[in-house]
């Protein structure tokens, strides 16, 4: 079976590709993941079938690790299948997309040169990025002739190219719309950048040309993306279809894109009149909040137990007696009254997340929302957690239940190969993925329960205390470490009947 690439497409997807080969590339995307392929890529899509965007997109991957998924993308010409399957208005839909909006295809790390060339083409208009909330953090790095490691590094440096290529014009800045799960990322990213440009004493007129000229758009996004199917769907796709695609993309459809912006935004990206849910809005820390500490939060809440109990998928974990009811309970009762928004609205928006949880076509692995947990959990449970905490009261039980279940799955030890794992707590092994620097500071506070004996509790408060890990000291709320061991012990002794 032949695998889906420019060769296998129909003629008139093959018109479709000719013209977007010989497109612009108006926009440069740093994330080859799940997730912009079938939110943002999809949109292009979409507004391109319509008549109403020109431009193209070339994409690279943030880090290193990436290369076989971009690859692939290119062996694929960077085309490839979504299918949308859920609910929409009460009905069932399944529809299949065969998406293509991607010009260029390349690994920055083996082709510095090619990023930078589109960096300073007079065609680029607007950057786009998932590279996770680890991904938008500042770490000091080295200025070299060679690829940037970090995403913010790597687009100071770009943004740097392109003022002198263009002498500082006013007109030549760009459009940054981060696509990570942060609040206020485009302030954040925007911070990176400038602490780069320190860094590297770029010269001030830069500094002012990026403030200035360069718009770093807050947003959020809201869209179920769960990626390549089990095998078993899949193989029965591609033998209908004809084509193999190791590329092949599943999503909900329901989906928003929430922009801080004004309107007029839609010259640039014809999003709203293609029919998208996207809002252009003057406020946009109600979508924030709602949709990190309610789906987002149930999300993370959801992993490292899940996977500690040897459960695979969300919609599993939501049918569980025993998890199915606690995450829930934790979202309407511990959760929704940390928000200071109308909690009517609050409770009937998280009857909707839990509805599309339930979505039966989708199997949303818990193994891949688990990936950067730690960055996850302080933007999607802490703060919830913190409400309480600097107020003086008791974290609830739900609450409480996250953090236990976050420590317990990264009590971990580096393998041979440098990556870490733990074990379920049936003694299952599973794969640990996160910042190199979380994981040994996570895998050096439990090897001290090994190496020098401590009790539980002592291990529980350092982790708590350290700053470095949570960006505050959580061991001074109220009885949070004695909390949060008790219930680590009663998973370890099997007490939750689950």
């Amino acid at each position: 079976m032949n695998t889906l690439s420019e060769r296998t497409l129909g003629s008139a997807a093959r018109e479709t590709r000719e013209a977007l080969k010989q497109a612009p590339v108006t926009i440069l995307q740093i994330g080859e993941g799940n997730f912009l392929r079938g939110f943002v890529d999809w949109m292009i899509h979409a507004c391109r079938a319509q008549g109403l965007y020109e431009g193209s997109i070339a994409v690279t991957q943030p880090r290193p690790a990436g290369k076989a998924k971009i690859d692939q993308l290119a062996m694929q010409d960077g085309v490839y299948t979504l299918v949308t399957q859920g609910l929409e208005n009460g009905a069932e839909v399944s529809r299949k997309e065969t998406i293509q909006v991607f010009s260029t295809v390349f690994d920055p790390y083996s082709e510095w040169e090619r990023l930078r060339e589109i960096a300073i083409s007079p065609d680029l208009q607007v950057v786009v990025s998932n590279t996770t909330e680890a991904g938008l953090v500042y770490r000091p790095e080295e200025l070299t002739d060679g690829p940037i490691l970090s995403y913010p590094g790597k687009l100071a440096y770009l943004l740097h190219e392109r003022f002198h290529a263009f002498q500082g014009d006013p007109g030549k800045g760009l459009v940054l719309l981060p696509c990570e799960l942060l609040e206020r990322n485009g302030d954040a990213l925007k911070e990176a950048v400038l602490r780069y440009a320190e860094d590297w004493q770029f010269p001030e007129a830069f500094k002012t040309w990026v403030v200035a000229h360069n718009r770093f758009l807050n947003s959020l996004v809201d869209r179920i993306v769960t990626g390549y199917p089990d095998e078993a769907r899949a193989e029965a796709w591609f033998a209908e279809w004809g084509y193999r695609d190791a590329m092949l993309c599943t999503a909900e459809p329901y989906h928003l894109w929430a922009i801080e912006a004004e309107p007029e935004m839609e010259a640039l990206l014809p999003l709203r009149k293609a029919g998208l849910n996207v809002h252009w809005t003057d406020d946009l820390k109600p979508y924030q909040q709602r949709k990190v500490r309610i789906l987002n939060g149930a999300h993370t809440w959801m992993s490292p137990i899940g996977i500690l109990h040897g459960v695979e998928h969300v919609r599993e974990l939501l049918e569980h007696p025993v998890l199915g009811a606690e995450v829930r309970r934790t979202v309407l009762e511990e959760i929704v009254p940390s928000l200071p928004y109308d909690a009517d609205e609050l409770r009937g928006y998280a009857a909707s997340v839990f509805d599309r949880f339930g979505n039966p076509y989708i199997r949303h692995r818990l193994a891949d929302i688990a990936m950067n947990s730690i960055s996850k959990f302080n933007a999607r449970l802490l703060p919830s957690i913190r409400d309480y905490g600097e107020s003086g009261r008791p974290i609830p039980q739900g609450l409480v239940l996250s953090l236990a279940g976050l420590l317990r799955y990264y009590r971990i030890e580096k393998q041979a190969d440098g990556s870490y794992a733990g074990r379920s707590l049936s003694g299952v092994p599973y794969a640990v993925r996160d910042d190199a620097r979380l994981l040994d500071r996570m895998a050096g506070h439990w090897e001290r329960q090994d190496s020098e004996q401590r009790e539980l509790g002592d291990i529980v408060s350092g982790l708590l205390a350290d700053a470095e890990l949570w960006g505050t000291n959580m061991s001074v709320w109220h009885d949070l470490s004695g909390s949060v061991s008790r219930e680590i012990e009663r998973m370890e002794r099997g007490d939750r009947d689950v």
